[in-house]
């Protein structure tokens, strides 16, 4: 059930709200580090805020540190999954239960600096509806994590049929119109990088340089950005059958061409030994390519089998909504 919250009233004035959505999955070492510099940050806004962290099915002492951080903190709500559910759907639970106009997505790492956050609302205040992060460096990230990571969000960005921008991650800030566009998309596969970048609306793009991690080790090991990487490309374009559908026509051209090239030579000199070898060598291409085509298909097909279920994209354990919202005075709130 979602807590609302959307416009609070004090001294006879609306006051605009701001829910920070904080995915969580077994980040202990670093949440009393990222909660303090958080609260840091919105000591700057000018608005109210909640602070809704999203326990992704963590197995280690999160869920205490965040009932901990609850307990000090009024504005902070906890949801907890009831497993380990993906990044995801932990972003579309916190979503699904954010009331303010406007709405950030930050990662518990340490990665992407709260420090930003101002700089997103003063972004929202003058009129986007949409606030992006770019990251213009990586640090504490591995040579291939770097170079997979570049060869993903451009393949992602050339082959998808909406603009997807390139190394902008979660960190980002949206309106209330943004949120309730996207609570209306209701697929199960989703990969939210295309579905921001598929509502539209106006978009404003900061750039920072992305820190190493506080504490802690990732959660994205390779078969799991493996898996994004085929939920981004299957979720937001059909190019991989088109490639498959252009890869079968040029092999049929190119063995219909050689098929000609052989029965002419065989005409005019003789067929004087059996290629065995690349005989094999074709029969091996040629089975490699209709796997392929078979595989591209079955993963659009999987997909459709899991959309057809109509399972939820998340199941909820605990609720424990924010008791009060805290606004600061002394910065002003001059739109």
């Amino acid at each position: 059930m979602t807590h609302s919250v959307t416009r609070i009233h004090r001294h006879g004035a609306s006051l605009d709200t701001l829910s920070v959505v904080v995915p969580v999955h077994n980040e202990s070492a670093v949440l009393g580090e990222f909660h303090r510099q958080l609260v840091i940050a919105l000591e700057q806004v000018p608005l109210l805020a909640e602070i809704i962290y999203v326990d992704d099915g963590s197995e280690d002492e999160s869920p205490r540190l965040l009932r901990q951080i609850r307990l000090g903190d009024t504005r902070v709500a906890v949801l907890e999954l009831s497993r380990n559910f993906g990044k995801e759907a932990a972003m579309t639970a916190g979503l699904d239960h954010a009331s303010g106009d406007a709405v950030v997505i930050i990662d518990a790492d340490l990665q992407d600096p709260p420090q930003l956050i101002p700089q997103m609302v003063e972004a929202w205040r003058d009129g986007f509806d949409i606030v992006t992060a770019r990251r213009s460096s990586r640090a504490g990230e591995s040579l291939f994590k770097k170079l997979s990571s570049k060869l993903f969000y451009r393949v992602l960005a050339a082959t998808s049929d909406v603009p997807i921008a390139i190394d902008v991650g979660d960190f980002r800030l949206m309106s209330r119109r943004v949120v309730d566009a996207l609570k209306q998309l209701p697929e199960r596969n989703r990969c939210m990088k295309g579905l921001f970048a598929w509502v539209g609306f106006t978009q404003k793009e900061l750039s920072y340089e992305r820190a190493a991690r506080h504490a802690g080790t990732s959660k994205w090991g390779f078969w799991e950005l493996l898996h994004l990487a085929f939920d981004g490309l299957t979720a937001f374009t059909w190019a991989p059958l088109r490639i498959a559908t252009l890869l079968g026509l040029l092999v049929a051209v190119g063995a219909l061409v050689m098929g000609g090239f052989i029965a002419v030579r065989t005409v005019l000199f003789g067929d004087p030994v059996p290629g065995y070898p690349s005989l094999i060598c074709v029969v091996l291409f040629l089975g490699g390519m209709q796997l392929l085509a078979t595989g591209i298909q079955g993963e659009y097909l999987g997909r459709l089998f899991i959309e057809s279920k109509q399972r939820p994209n998340y199941l909820l354990k605990n609720l424990q909504p924010a008791s009060d919202l805290s606004y600061s005075p002394h910065v002003s709130k001059g739109r």
